[in-house]
Formats: C-alpha cells, structure tokens, sequence
C-alpha cells in the first residue's frame, strides 16, 4: 500500500485562509499531518477540505487551538509509528528534545525552527517541513511530503509564492 502524507507547520494564521499555493503543494494527499502553530481553527477546517488532518498545538497556539489540540500525539501508518509534536526552546538539539518525547517510533515529524529538516539518526527520522508561511525568519516557504510505502520517504517542497504573497 502506497500512502501520501502532506506535512506542515508554523502557518501562524490568524487573519485569513490557507495560501493557495500552500492548498496546490497538497493537493492529493492522503492525509495531511500540521505540527503546530496553527492559531486559528479554521487553518484545520481547510485542510481537512483536501485530506483527513492531524494536529498538535505549538506554543504560539491559544484559545481553541490550544484548548482542542494534544502536544503531541503517535499515528499508526502503513505500519510506521509517526510521533507528531511541535517543539520547544532553541532550534540547536531539537531533534534530542523531540526524541525524549516519544517511546518506540520510526519518525518524528516537528516544527517550531521554521527551518527545514531531513535527518535519521539511531534508526529514527526526524522531519520537520519548515514553514509555508514566514516571510522573517525562514529562507524559504515549505512544506513536506511523506511518502509510506514499505518504508518512509521524506521530501522539503519549496514553494514558489506569488510577488504579492512574497513581499517582492
């Protein structure tokens, strides 16, 4: 069985809908996987317009999302273990804090660094897609794809936003 996981997080949404382009970059998953920092629930509303979503809150999350969302949360998958949370504290050892969140799992999609990440390490994959949405701190918008198959297929999509959307 094949399986296409849309992943994102850090959209930091609060005063409209989800980007077009980040819509079209999952379009034809099977499921979509927001590690947190959604600030509004509607961001989940849309996404779930495409694709079954699950969520977790990150720290800028408040009010509903907050309320609504676990820290984190395992997801069972084509017979993989996804550990899904957001992260917390400077990006440097992220991964090492991610980890000790979670037993036995075979990757860990994160956010909270805004920065995108591919890395194994001790038989575990670290995922983070980056963010589709900041125009400060991250170099590019991103989000991931997840491929399941017999084994886990990570890939950083980088997203070509429009002048308007990119502040050119």
């Amino acid at each position: 069985m094949e399986l296409l996981l849309g992943v994102l997080s850090d959209t930091h949404l609060l005063d409209g809908p989800v980007p077009g382009y980040v819509i079209e970059a999952l379009r034809g998953a099977d499921m979509i996987l927001h590690a947190g920092d959604i600030l509004d629930m509607s961001v989940i509303e849309q996404l779930s317009g495409i694709a079954e979503t699950c969520a977790v809150r990150g720290n800028m999350d408040q009010g509903d999302a907050a309320r609504r969302l676990p820290e984190s949360r395992v997801l069972e998958v084509g017979g993989f273990r996804i550990g899904l949370t957001h992260g917390h504290g400077p990006p440097q050892g992220m991964p090492c804090r991610v980890r000790g969140m979670f037993d036995e799992v075979d990757c860990i999609v994160f956010g909270h660094t805004h920065q995108p990440l591919i890395e194994k390490s001790g038989g575990v994959l670290f995922f983070n897609p980056g963010s589709p949405t900041d125009k400060v701190f991250a170099k590019a918008s991103t989000v991931g794809l997840l491929e399941v198959t017999d084994r886990l297929t990570p890939r950083i999509v980088h997203l070509g936003r429009p002048p308007e959307e990119s502040g050119a």
